[in-house]
């Protein structure tokens, strides 16, 4: 199949593009871009992050805040968890260990196969679901939580159908947090060098970002929404805005994740936290 096949890799370990670009991608491309690149770029990825991802732990954003901080999700003991885009599933095994009752769910089996590992490792097991976030593969009312840490959402190209899903799979009052890349982020360069912080593309450019092959194929797809985008389409979907956080970035933190830093995150969000609930029955 297309979206099992490696693709070229760069000295880096990770996928090489012949060209980056904002231009249109509609569902399929997006999906079997990103479920090629994910399963290629998945060792790449854990070798560059996973000891700050952790192996049992719950990383929300580059910016360092973690579940076990924040809270977020509320009390999880007793309650059945669904993670949408769980990777390597660090969130995931933090949840069994929180006795909560976890499904990891990913786009890309290169990345649940890491998970597998992972589990091995750690004698920590839960289900491990390949699919996709535009079409969950659960029965409706089956979780009272869903979360996702940069997970599924910003690659998908219909981010409504995704939310209606997870309403779809939610039981009555059940609990929705997941983390994405702050929109304002899009119009400033990908450098974490405060430096670089000028404007140089428009906020409403709901354009994807592209990475394309040599015959100008997209290879990696991440949409853009505004921040009344999100809103609206939360809404749209049936829950309740709850809050949005905005994470700081954590004292004594010293690290540098792609345009995420600390001398960057004191002057401009790079992350946005929703947090959201469906009204009871």
């Amino acid at each position: 199949m297309l979206a099992q096949m490696n693709l070229p890799l760069d000295s880096d370990g990770y996928p090489r593009a012949d060209d980056v670009a904002r231009g249109a991608a509609g569902a399929e491309a997006t999906r079997s871009a990103n479920r090629r690149w994910w399963n290629s770029a998945a060792p790449a990825y854990l070798t560059e992050h996973g000891q700050d991802l952790g192996v049992v732990d719950f990383l929300w954003c580059p910016e360092g805040l973690r579940e076990s901080e924040a809270r977020l999700l509320g009390d999880v003991a007793g309650r059945r968890v669904l993670e949408v885009g769980c990777g390597s599933a660090p969130c995931a095994r933090w949840l069994v260990s929180q006795a909560a009752d976890p499904v990891g769910m990913d786009l890309s089996e290169g990345m649940l196969t890491e998970a597998a590992v992972r589990a091995s490792q750690t004698g920590i097991h839960l289900p491990l679901v390949q699919g996709d976030a535009t079409a969950l593969p659960f029965a409706a009312r089956s979780f009272d939580v869903a979360c996702s840490a940069f997970g599924g959402f910003p690659f998908v190209a219909d981010a409504g159908t995704a939310l209606a899903e997870v309403a779809r799979v939610l039981r009555p009052a059940g609990r929705f947090v997941f983390s994405v890349t702050h929109p304002f982020h899009w119009v400033f360069p990908d450098d974490p060098d405060p430096a670089q912080l000028r404007v140089t593309g428009s906020y409403f450019d709901r354009r994807p970002y592209l990475e394309l092959d040599e015959q100008g194929r997209p290879m990696y797809v991440e949409h853009h929404r505004t921040m009344g985008d999100w809103i609206r389409l939360l809404v749209g979907a049936g829950f309740v805005l709850d809050d949005v956080v905005e994470p700081v970035w954590q004292p004594g933190r010293d690290v540098v994740w792609g345009y995420w830093s600390a001398d960057r995150a004191a002057l401009v969000p790079g992350t946005a936290i929703f947090c959201a609930t469906l009204p009871p029955a």
